[in-house]
């Protein structure tokens, strides 16, 4: 239960409590006994693997869902949100990691949007509408034009003009959903600057995330979730990460990246001087057999452009790519891949999977040509397909049948990694790996990738979570503006040499 001496202090009174609050839906009970305590002055964070029960619980507080049990007070007051507008009125406010905006609308008929202020002849007062959309940039402290279209608009300006929506409502209680998962490290430290203001101006806000560095940056107390039920709520100053794994997954993460013995063999991809003008420019590396090389860099700095380059997805001007010294043809996906080359890309969603479609079938897709039997695929071949690769990768899901857009983003990743690991790849490109998914699985990529570097793959993993890359990897490079700054081996890599390297032109070898 809650400590409530140590998660106390003076100015810090209760804005919302939930106890004992329960949902289900048919036989699956999806929150069991919920509990939550947020305090004014307060930054809470909220954790738990994917499947923990967070989604459902946050739903229960916006209105989007009605518990089968349990209270939920604001204030010291009972509530019971039956809609979104019953929380919205009450003071609750929720910022999604993808908000929802009216693409055609400007940005400040967004935030006034179903409450549009009138003038005494009962015309809607847009004067007034923009001024105070001013002011509360102003106070925010950033500088968005009230008047552009929302269209176009990047995931960080859209998060922050739900937040002015937000407190233009007098929003008490904020929840903040994974809203770093899509920003650069620049948008993440403005939001965070934003966010503190909002805590000093005496809101409660909740923040959920997967990212331990954030939350021990941002957040004063954490609350932990498991298989649908509350765990613990702890202060941050008296916790460890390592006791927060140790309850979102119910036994200890010995290493959240494991190594092993690796033997490295001989070079299978070998890239060079590979160059696509104002993107990047003399690319040079190579990734043995059994070899994981990471690539490393701040955001913008070119290494998914590489990548997908590499792959022939994007095209580039000069420079060449072999594997296994035969040359990769320009611009060719279905080359690379007829050479035993795989691309796991950034964007699962878009890029990874079609979401209308099963499992078996996107399990399939990089191998569909070998599945035909005079042109035909039969859902047999299929299904026996991805039988074996989703047990072999632990894949949580009903049915094979079962569209991959409804299950959770780690369950998701794994398909992704089953559909290349069908096609037998001599190389695997990994982006992101790990983006947005639970400390649990993500555990479970990295036995994933370090298993198939066992077995003689190469894999080249680009990653913006610096902790997986120092890691995983065997040897780190270095991005910076298009340019490969520095090659480190695994000894010689740490945060603070990556990040010289990716904040400075002068190159560095290992």
């Amino acid at each position: 239960m809650f400590n409530e001496e140590s998660t106390s202090s003076p100015g810090m009174a209760i804005a919302l409590e939930m106890t004992g609050v329960t949902k289900s839906f048919g036989a699956v009970v999806a929150l069991r006994d919920g509990e939550l305590r947020l305090r004014y002055h307060s930054v809470h964070a909220l954790m738990g693997e994917n499947g923990a029960g967070k989604s459902t619980l946050v739903k229960i507080i916006a209105g989007l869902y009605l518990p089968d049990a349990g209270t939920l007070s604001l204030a010291g007051n009972p509530v019971s949100f039956k809609t979104t507008a019953d929380a919205k009125a009450a003071g609750v406010a929720v910022v999604y990691q993808e908000p929802t905006m009216l693409p055609h609308l400007s940005v400040t008929e967004n935030i006034f949007m179903g409450r549009l202020p009138t003038s005494r002849s009962g015309n809607v007062d847009r004067k007034r509408m923009r001024r105070e959309a001013r002011a509360l940039f102003d106070r925010l402290g950033v500088h968005i034009d009230p008047d552009r279209i929302a269209d176009g608009l990047s995931i960080a300006d859209q998060q922050i003009i739900e937040i002015a929506k937000a407190i233009s409502m007098d929003a008490r209680v904020l929840i903040m959903d994974e809203p770093t998962a899509a920003l650069s490290p620049e948008e993440v430290r403005r939001l965070f600057a934003i966010t503190r203001s909002l805590r000093d101006e005496g809101r409660a806000i909740l923040f959920i995330s997967h990212r331990f560095e954030e939350v021990w940056d941002l957040c004063d107390t954490v609350t932990v979730m498991r298989d649908g039920a509350y765990v613990s709520t702890s202060p941050l100053a008296e916790t460890t990460e390592r006791d927060v794994v140790r309850q979102m997954v119910g036994r200890d993460v010995d290493s959240l990246y494991p190594r092993g013995e690796r033997t490295h063999g001989n070079t299978l991809l070998k890239v060079h001087e590979l160059t696509s003008l104002g993107v990047f420019h003399d690319i040079d590396f190579e990734v043995r057999a059994g070899e994981i090389v990471g690539l490393a860099g701040l955001v913008g700095a070119g290494r998914s452009e590489v990548a997908r380059a590499i792959f022939g997805v994007d095209r580039y001007d000069s420079g060449t790519v072999e594997l296994d010294g035969t040359p990769v043809r320009r611009h060719d996906p279905l080359h690379a891949m007829g050479l035993g080359l795989g691309f796991v890309p950034e964007d699962r969603r878009h890029q990874g999977l079609i979401l209308e479609f099963g499992l078996s079938r996107n399990a399939a897709l990089a191998v569909r040509r070998m599945l035909a039997r005079l042109g035909i695929i039969t859902d047999s071949r299929e299904n026996s397909l991805a039988r074996t690769w989703l047990s072999r990768l632990q894949v949580k899901a009903r049915a094979l049948d079962t569209p991959a857009g409804t299950l959770s983003g780690g369950n998701q990743q794994k398909i992704v990694l089953a559909k290349w690991l069908a096609a037998s790849p001599r190389v695997l490109i990994v982006d992101e790996p790990t983006r947005g998914i639970d400390v649990g699985t993500k555990a479970e990529v990295h036995q994933i990738l370090a298993d198939l570097t066992h077995a003689g793959m190469g894999i080249l993993m680009i990653s913006s979570d610096l902790p997986e890359v120092l890691g995983m990897a065997d040897r780190v490079l270095v991005m910076r503006e298009g340019r490969i700054t520095a090659e480190l081996s695994h000894e010689d890599a740490d945060a603070e040499s990556v990040m010289y390297a990716a904040t400075h032109s002068e190159a560095v070898k290992a």
